[in-house]
């Protein structure tokens, strides 16, 4: 699937006390998802690669998106966790990238930011039950690991990551893989889903940990509601376009056109959700940059489409990761519980209020169209400081 951006006005940032160099993201470029089409039972990767006029990956030798102190600066976060004992975040994804840490090494160089190794006990890879017997390799979702692992790292340099790879893309293997994540680490982040199914309230219960924060992408296909983004037991993150002044700092955000939202089909409207527009479950409840006018840096070398390199990544799946991270630099992880009431709700002035832009058709709903308050594409908002996590 190939798409056409809109144009943004962006400047190449150095953010030498943050972050190092980022390079200007291309205003004109074309994007495609990364991961293809699922097909029954089974999810796809939400991450959306910048491409060139031909529509082939854009891999350059230098950073062309965001870098992490970029993030960190616009939404005001620290650069160390507030919590006591160091936070793991979990990432759950389908397959192998045999260069995940390898290509964590040179995206930590890069920035700089703190070694994250096995050798040093930062980062670990399991298979779906824990084991060293990893799935076999797939250069689609290795660009997605490369995303969801670099950003964790970038935005929370201090926790550790706990990388799960299910075998397959199947949810049977995902909830295989999300039931160990959530058993060893402080946060979990999903970046994939599919659409809605009528069997989908059956696997909710992978999701229900209270005191583990579980993040999951709310989709790239616009407007329409995804799972798991649907289940009452997750953090729904939404997508958005970041625009950053000369400075580094936020000089804005608009709802992603792309952005998963609305109402679920299926799952019954938490008690806490307090919207008259849908009588379930609605999608989203925060959200972060997505848009891949605006995406991030990714560093990958396993071969994505034959290229290796930087790439320029958004989708949904840059926005889950860095709330994850955000949660891990809260540290706050066992204040936090969707089966009562979500701390993010509870704490609204922490975030930034996301109030123009759309993500589809609905008559002018606030399930589809950016407005003050609570809305489909950017639910709540986004990270203004940790305080809302």
């Amino acid at each position: 699937m190939r798409r056409s951006l809109a144009a943004v006005t962006l400047t190449a940032l150095t953010i030498a006390a943050t972050g190092g160099t980022a390079g200007a993201v291309n205003q004109h470029a074309n994007y495609r998802a990364v991961c293809p089409g699922p097909a029954m039972d089974s999810a796809r990767c939400h991450a959306e690669v910048v491409t060139d006029a031909r529509g082939n990956p854009l891999a350059t030798t230098a950073p062309s998106g965001y870098g992490p102190g970029q993030f960190r600066t616009a939404y005001g976060l620290p650069s160390a966790s507030a919590a006591t004992v160091t936070p793991t975040i979990a990432i759950v994804d389908a397959y192998d990238d045999p260069a995940a840490e390898s290509d964590l090494g040179v995206y930590s160089s890069q920035y700089p930011l703190p070694a994250c190794t096995t050798a040093n006990g930062c980062f670990k890879k399991v298979n779906q039950t824990g084991g060293s017997q990893y799935p076999r390799g797939n250069q689609n979702w290795a660009l997605e690991i490369s995303l969801d692992v670099q950003i964790a790292h970038g935005i929370c340099p201090d926790c550790k990551i706990l990388l799960v790879e299910a075998k397959t893309n199947s949810f049977t293997n995902l909830m295989a893989a999300v039931d160990y994540a959530s058993s060893h680490a402080n946060v979990v982040s999903n970046s994939y889903g599919s659409s809605e199914f009528s069997g989908e309230t059956s696997n909710d219960f992978h999701f229900n940990h209270p005191g583990v924060p579980i993040t999951v992408s709310s989709g790239d296909n616009g407007y329409g509601v995804e799972y798991p983004a649907a289940s009452q037991y997750v953090t729904a993150v939404g997508g958005t376009t970041l625009s950053l002044n000369g400075s580094g700092t936020r000089a804005g955000e608009t709802a992603w056109s792309g952005a998963g939202s609305g109402c679920s089909v299926y799952e019954p409207k938490p008690t806490w959700q307090k919207d008259a527009g849908c009588v379930r479950r609605t999608v989203a409840d925060v959200s972060a940059d997505a848009d891949p006018a605006t995406g991030a840096a990714v560093y990958d070398s396993y071969g994505y489409s034959g290229q290796k390199g930087w790439f320029t990544v958004g989708g949904t799946s840059l926005a889950a990761p860095l709330v994850a991270g955000v949660y891990g630099l809260a540290g706050n992880g066992a204040a936090t519980s969707y089966g009562s009431y979500p701390y993010p709700y509870a704490h609204t002035s922490s975030l930034f209020d996301v109030v123009s832009g759309s993500n589809g058709s609905c008559s002018g709903s606030y399930l589809c169209t950016s407005t003050s308050g609570f809305d489909g594409p950017t639910g709540l908002g986004t990270p203004a400081g940790i305080g809302a996590f």
